[in-house]
């Protein structure tokens, strides 16, 4: 039989002994403990889909290197900002689009990350490429189909990551349409990023390109130039 000193290692927190609540001398509920709120972030997080590496892509971490990075900051920060206020509005999204190598991920994650861990908000990840092609190996199985597709379509804050990444035909344009079209009607926000440019988002598809640059009017930031693209940095 373990010992009471022994029986207390065993537990993650000493101050609830996992139980997620403070009791009284008497065993009555007095409050929630404050190891509940870890676990719901991380339970949140794990759920998101994002990986154990996209914990270090935060605001803080990216430091940007000229004008136009430092803008895309300044973008994003504000649209956390300012989420709560926007969130139930036509406009409650945002969309960062251009050249590759310029941080769109890093800020992009560091949305999610900060949504999560500070307001409990339900990010899904969506990593177009990777989901895109899971999506179309499962056309024909309509029940998993419906439900993957109902993932993304009703998630609270959904974050697609490289939008259009790769050869693009028409199965794929049906697919996002889908999922976006759901969340226009809906006011669901997106986090978008995107190496391209509104005008060639557009020219994939009208009708996905104007939803999104609909839903984030106010938050869109381009991004031009070699001179961005941070891996070319001497």
């Amino acid at each position: 039989m373990k010992t009471e000193e022994e029986q207390m290692n065993s537990y993650n927190c000493k101050v609830c002994k996992d139980t997620t609540w403070i009791l009284d001398d008497t065993g009555k509920v007095i409050d929630r403990c404050k190891c509940y709120e870890i676990i719901k972030v991380r339970e949140q997080w794990e759920a998101s889909g994002l990986k154990t590496d996209d914990l270090d892509k935060t605001f803080k971490t990216y430091e940007p290197w000229n004008n136009l990075t430092k803008h895309m900051k300044g973008a994003a920060t504000n649209y956390c900002l300012r989420f709560k206020e926007i969130e139930k509005t036509k406009h409650n999204s945002i969309l960062l689009c251009g050249q590759p190598g310029s941080g769109k991920t890093h800020l992009c994650i560091a949305l999610a990350n900060n949504f999560i861990k500070k307001d409990g908000k339900r990010v899904v990840y969506m990593p177009y490429r990777d989901v895109i092609t899971k999506l179309k190996q499962n056309i024909l199985d309509k029940e998993y189909y419906k439900n993957l597709v109902g993932k993304y379509q009703l998630a609270e804050i959904l974050l697609i990551d490289d939008l259009f990444k790769g050869k693009v035909n028409e199965t794929d344009i049906n697919i996002m349409f889908e999922i976006i079209n759901h969340r226009y009607i809906n006011k669901l926000p997106l986090i978008v990023s995107t190496e391209y440019l509104i005008e060639e988002m557009l020219s994939f598809d009208e009708a996905i390109g104007s939803r999104i640059y609909e839903m984030a009017k106010g938050f869109i930031v381009e991004i031009r130039g070699k001179e961005n693209n941070y891996r070319l940095r001497g």
